[in-house]
């Protein structure tokens, strides 16, 4: 049986394999012939993006920020959401919020800067000013306005839904979504293994930030981030490197990496991988690329979370790599570090990233610092993956010039394993693309 998405949003139950039609579809799947293909006009087409921001961004919930960003009262950051300038902010109550960052009167930024403490939010336009909670502060010449002017009713506007989980903010523009607990689903079991790697369960954004434009579709890194396939070609010198540092990645018999990870499908578009530990985790097993100084340390890192959470717990925590996505944009590499990255549309053709360390609260000054060694050396700007994946998806997006002539993205690669999913297959991919297509082109999972 063949299913099939197509631009105008309807699906059939079979293809009639007309060359006219092939060139309406998004996504193919034939289930009798295990193929799975994308047409690559959803990765050059402004109409499609337009789409994505209306039913995709409007309507998901859109990482912002985690708490720890905003440990004192009035700490604000102003970021991008959705395509709205947003607010995260701790009010004086100590309250988190996020706000639109649009002066009522006539519409300008009312905070300008990055981060900070303010006491409050001032327009530089006419002097409109508001506290930290939202509410109008002042309005030079108020007593020009008519006497039905209501004064109090021009704070700022908060999003329409603000909800967390384990600290991790998450915004909504549609006021009638399903709430983030149940939209999060199975992927807040693996948010639950990166929290469990602090001793009190408060883990914090560590300070610095790494923000970087690629000039490829933002469904590309989508892809890339939980793409086990491409590890061995691509990065062939961290893989080298690793090799030279003492670390035995050998390929396990019958796979292509040195364990048997495995795709997983999180429900509501979200998905993951699942490895066991092959990259040198700073709370795993000592190995050498920490050097011998670091053994004893690490050795008592994994004592605690034995007499914390018990051996089983403890060993999924620690020995096990993650590279969690949660639909649409947010990805949570827990690997050699854990790195928070979050990534928006901003042409067809280009996204913006933003990523961050994230680590426990209790760390060492040591611990810090070879959680930071870690996060840098893999998944940095610098380092040994980023540019090699940059490099990838903007070659891909220079290929997709050709679109009309070479239409089709094959994500076949693992269909006939009926049992399981492994890294190295396209299964998970696939998990990705189905929810793509049902809120954009309106065809249910």
């Amino acid at each position: 049986m063949t299913t099939v998405y197509n631009g105008n949003g309807h699906s059939n139950g079979h293809g009639n394999g007309s060359q006219e039609r092939n060139q309406e579809r998004y996504i193919v799947e034939d289930l009798e012939n295990l193929t799975f293909s994308v047409h690559r006009k959803v990765f050059v087409s402004p109409e499609i993006l337009f789409d994505e921001e209306r039913r995709i961004f409007d309507k998901c919930w859109i990482y912002v920020g985690h708490a720890s960003e905003l440990k004192q009262p009035n700490d604000f950051r102003t970021r991008q959401v959705a395509g709205r300038p947003v607010i995260f902010t701790r009010d004086k109550q100590g309250t988190v919020r996020a706000l639109l960052n649009v002066c009522r009167h006539r519409g300008a930024l009312v905070c300008r800067e990055r981060e900070g403490n303010a006491r409050q939010f001032y327009c530089i336009y006419h002097g409109w000013s508001y506290n930290t909670d939202g509410s109008i502060k002042g309005i030079p010449g108020d007593d020009a306005y008519p006497p039905n002017f209501d004064k109090k009713s021009k704070g700022l506007v908060p999003v329409p839904r603000l909800e967390h989980y384990k600290d991790f903010y998450f915004v909504n523009f549609d006021k009638d979504a399903p709430d983030l607990h149940t939209y999060l689903a199975g992927a807040k079991d693996y948010i639950d293994l990166v929290v469990d790697q602090s001793p009190s369960g408060r883990m914090e954004i560590i300070s610095g930030v790494q923000e970087y434009d690629i000039k490829a579709n933002w469904k590309l890194l989508v892809e890339n981030s939980v793409d086990d396939y491409h590890l061995v070609t691509t990065h062939s010198t961290w893989l080298n490197y690793m090799r030279n540092s003492g670390v035995n990645i050998t390929p396990a018999k019958g796979h292509m990496l040195p364990t048997k990870g495995f795709g997983i499908d999180l429900g509501n578009g979200h998905l993951t991988t699942d490895n066991p530990n092959y990259r040198g985790r700073p709370v795993a097993k000592w190995i050498s690329v920490y050097g011998e100084e670091a053994k004893a340390d690490i050795d008592a890192i994994r004592k605690e979370l034995v007499t914390r959470l018990g051996e089983q717990r403890a060993a999924r925590v620690a020995d096990t790599n993650r590279n969690l996505c949660v639909f649409p944009n947010l990805v949570i590499n827990d690997g050699s570090s854990v790195t928070v990255r979050n990534f928006y549309p901003v042409a067809p053709d280009r996204m913006r990233v933003t990523a961050w360390a994230l680590g426990p609260v209790e760390e060492t000054e040591a611990q810090r610092a070879r959680r930071l060694h870690a996060f840098l050396t893999f998944y940095g700007p610098g380092g040994f993956a980023t540019p090699d994946d940059v490099a990838a998806l903007e070659l891909a997006q220079q290929g997709y010039a050709a679109w009309r002539e070479v239409p089709w993205t094959d994500l076949s690669r693992g269909m006939g394993n009926s049992q399981e999913q492994l890294a190295t297959d396209e299964g998970h991919l696939r998990v990705f693309w189905r929810k793509w297509s049902e809120l954009v082109e309106g065809k249910a999972a």
